[in-house]
C-alpha cells in the first residue's frame, strides 16, 4: 500500500535517528509531509547539533517527499509550541503527531540525582505533553487528529536501573489514555507504542534488560525467538496504519510492535479477589491474603546473599 498518509502534515520527534528516523521515512513515503524534529543530543540528551534532523531531511527530500527540519526542545512548553508552529508556518496545517524523542541517565534508584531524574522525565514526559497539547488545541478545532505516542516495556512491566525512564514511560502510557478520553469525541485518536528496537539508546542498557524480559516469559510459544539485533524502522509501520484514516476507530490503545510482532496489550485487570461486607481486619487479611491473594506471585528481584 502506498500513499496512506497523502495530504497529510505530521511532526515527529526524535526523528534524527533510530525509531523517529524510520517514522519520519515512511510517512514521507506513504505521501505525508514531516516535520523532522531533532535538538541533536548525546543519548544523556547533552550537547546539540543539526545534523541529524537536517540528515533525514534531505534523506525524504532526495527520495522525492518534503520535510522540514526542527531543532526545538520538547523539554520546554515554548519548545512544543515552536515545534507546532513549524508545522503551520511550513505546511499550513498539522494532521498527526509522532513522539519518539526521548533520553536515558540509567542509574539505580539508590544512586540517582535529582538532576538525573528531572532530565529524563522533562524529556518524555514533560515532552509528549509540550507538543500534544498544542497540537490538541488545533485537532479540537478541527474535529480530526492521530497521536502516537511511546512507552516502553520499561515502564509497563519494569526494568532495574531504569526508575526515572519508567516512570516517564508509565507516565506517558497513562496520559495517553487520558488523551484519548478527552479528544475521542472530537474524531481524534490517541495511542502508544512500546517498541523494541536496535538504537544507540538500546546499545546503553545491559543484557540484563532483555534476560528479565524472557524471565517474565514475554513471547507466546508460538512466536519465533527474536535476534539481539532488530531494525528501528521495523516499528514505523504500526505507527503508520495508527496515523492513517485505515485506524480511526482504534483509540486508547497501547501496542508493543518489533520486527514481525504487533501486540495489543491489555489494560490493568483484576485477576484475585477476596471480598466480605464490612472492613477487613489486619488478621483477617493476614490469614486469607496468601491463600488467595500473594499465593504464587514471584519476586522480580530476589534476596541474594551480600557480596563478599
Amino acid at each position: 500500500m502506498t500513499d496512506s498518509l497523502t495530504d497529510k502534515v505530521a511532526i515527529v520527534t526524535g526523528s534524527g535517528g533510530g525509531i523517529g528516523r524510520g517514522v519520519a521515512m515512511l510517512m514521507a513515503a506513504e505521501g505525508a509531509k514531516v516535520v523532522v524534529n531533532d535538538l541533536g543530543t548525546a543519548v544523556d540528551g547533552e550537547g546539540n547539533s543539526s545534523s541529524p534532523a537536517d540528515g533525514v531531511v534531505a534523506e525524504i527530500k532526495a527520495a522525492g517527499g518534503e520535510a522540514v527540519a526542527n531543532y526545538d526542545s520538547v523539554a520546554t512548553m515554548e519548545g512544543g509550541e515552536n515545534i507546532v508552529k513549524s508545522a503551520l508556518d511550513n505546511f499550513g496545517k498539522l494532521d498527526i503527531v509522532v513522539t519518539v524523542a526521548g533520553i536515558l541517565r540509567d542509574r539505580m534508584i539508590f544512586n540517582m540525582t535529582e538532576e538525573e531524574w528531572d532530565a529524563v522525565i522533562a524529556v518524555h514526559l514533560k515532552g509528549t505533553f509540550s507538543v500534544v497539547k498544542y497540537a490538541s488545541i488545533l485537532f479540537r478545532q478541527q474535529r480530526s487528529g492521530r497521536i502516537i505516542t511511546f512507552s516502553s516495556e520499561s515502564g509497563l512491566f519494569g526494568n532495574s536501573g531504569q526508575g526515572n525512564y519508567a516512570a516517564a514511560k508509565a507516565g506517558i502510557a497513562g496520559f495517553t489514555k487520558v488523551v484519548a478520553r478527552d479528544l475521542g469525541r472530537y474524531g481524534v485518536t490517541a495511542n502508544s507504542i512500546a517498541p523494541r528496537a536496535s538504537t544507540r539508546m538500546t546499545a546503553t542498557v545491559p543484557d540484563t534488560a532483555r534476560q528479565m524480559r524472557d524471565a517474565r516469559g514475554d513471547r507466546s510459544s508460538a512466536e519465533p525467538v527474536q535476534p539481539p539485533s532488530m531494525d528501528a524502522s521495523g516499528v514505523a509501520p504500526m505507527v503508520c496504519y495508527l496515523a492513517s484514516d485505515m485506524a480511526d476507530g482504534v483509540n486508547g490503545q497501547t501496542f508493543l510492535v518489533y520486527e514481525g510482532n504487533v501486540t495489543l496489550l491489555s489494560l490493568p485487570r483484576r485477576i484475585r479477589t477476596i471480598f466480605k461486607q464490612g472492613r477487613w481486619t489486619l488478621d483477617e487479611i493476614s490469614e486469607l491474603a496468601p491463600k488467595h491473594i500473594t499465593q504464587n506471585l514471584t519476586n522480580p528481584s530476589p534476596v541474594q546473599p551480600p557480596r563478599q
